[in-house]
This record gives structure tokens, C-alpha cells and sequence, in this order.
């Protein structure tokens, strides 16, 4: 099993670059491949900030890498979770912390917007 960093993710779901897409493409199709949190975390980043993916796109596109043999998404039920939370307007990022958090007495940010969405979909969000 090989771990990819975010540029392999990238320039397989892109296509973007003549040289290194393909050779993405071969790797992950050729190996059984794991994607750790941080990278989906910076993956989600990366596409919508270089690439100007929608929350639908890149929940599609996590869904889709998470569908392939041989592919694993570390915490894939938290992940899944978060993109839920992200295909009805959390910030991908903040989801995905809420989830991971679960266990906590509540996530706590000065974000106020985090906060109403989170009590929108029954998290533990409060400011300090």
C-alpha cells in the first residue's frame, strides 16, 4: 500500500498536468493506495482555491477516489460525514474537524458562521 500526498490527488483528479497527470493516473490505478485526512483536508483546499472546484465537485471527487479498488480513506465514515456537511454548506475543513471531534464537549472557534451551520446540523459548536 503507498500513502500519496495531495499533488498526486491533484493532478489525477485535474488532469492539469501533460507530464505528471498520467503518471498519477498510473499509480493509483496500479497500487493499493491510502489517503490520509491531511491530504483530503488539503486537497479540498487546493481545488477550490487553484482549480475553483464547488463543494459538489469535490464531494464527488472524494466519493469517486473512495470508490476505487483498492483505495482507502483513513476515518472514511468521518470524512463522509464532513462531505455531507460540506454538500449543505459547511466549510469542508470546519466539517471535517466537528466530526473528528466527536468526542469532545464541543468544538470551540471565533467563527461565527461555523457556529450557527454546526447548530443547524446538531454539533457541539460554541465560542470561547
Amino acid at each position: 500500500m503507498l500513502s500519496v500526498d495531495t499533488n498526486v490527488v491533484v493532478r489525477f483528479l485535474t488532469k492539469d498536468d501533460p507530464d505528471q497527470s498520467p503518471r498519477a493516473r498510473d499509480l493509483i490505478v496500479q497500487n493499493d493506495i491510502w489517503l490520509c485526512m491531511t491530504v483530503v483536508l488539503e486537497s479540498e483546499w487546493v481545488l477550490r482555491s487553484a482549480f475553483r472546484y464547488s463543494p459538489a465537485d469535490f464531494s464527488r471527487a472524494m466519493r469517486s477516489l473512495g470508490g476505487m479498488p483498492g483505495f482507502e480513506i483513513e476515518n472514511a465514515a468521518a470524512v463522509e460525514h464532513a462531505l455531507r456537511l460540506h454538500d449543505q454548506g459547511m466549510d469542508f475543513g470546519d466539517a471535517l474537524h466537528m466530526v473528528t471531534a466527536g468526542h469532545c464537549e464541543a468544538f470551540v472557534t471565533f467563527d461565527r458562521d461555523c457556529i450557527a451551520i454546526a447548530s443547524r446540523h446538531g454539533l457541539a459548536a460554541r465560542a470561547p
